[in-house]
């Protein structure tokens, strides 16, 4: 399978041919159990993006929550009382489990601020 520069020379090379030819001559197939083969458009068209600079990894830049929603960066408390801050978010900030924050409480409002920083940093 091409990528990288190699990928965006073939296709440019190819020039107007079908979609299954090209995602073909660039090596995005694989065989079915039957012995036909499936052509990996999907896998093709983000390896093209990705050698394009566009990249759809799960980066911190990409701020999608499961299922590629946006976050919408709004919390509710729970009927419980709990505040829930969830998984897509803690992923756009590389938390880990374990880190540990202080909590600082203002007039409505909650900071929590990674142990070992200053607020400025945080």
């Amino acid at each position: 399978m091409l990528t990288g520069p190699e990928l965006l020379a073939k296709v440019k090379e190819q020039g107007d041919v079908s979609k299954s030819d090209l995602v073909r001559s660039c090596g995005y197939v694989s065989s079915k159990k039957d012995g036909s083969e499936r052509l990996n458009f999907t896998a093709f068209y983000e390896a093209l993006l990705g050698a394009k600079g566009v990249n759809l990894g799960d980066s911190p830049g990409n701020r999608r929550g499961k299922g590629g929603r946006s976050l919408s960066y709004v919390a509710t408390v729970q009927g419980n009382g709990n505040l829930l801050v969830g998984k897509a978010y803690t992923a756009v900030l590389d938390l880990q489990p374990g880190d540990e924050f202080e909590i600082k409480l203002g007039k409505k409002q909650i900071k929590l601020i990674p142990l070992g920083s200053t607020e400025e940093e945080a």
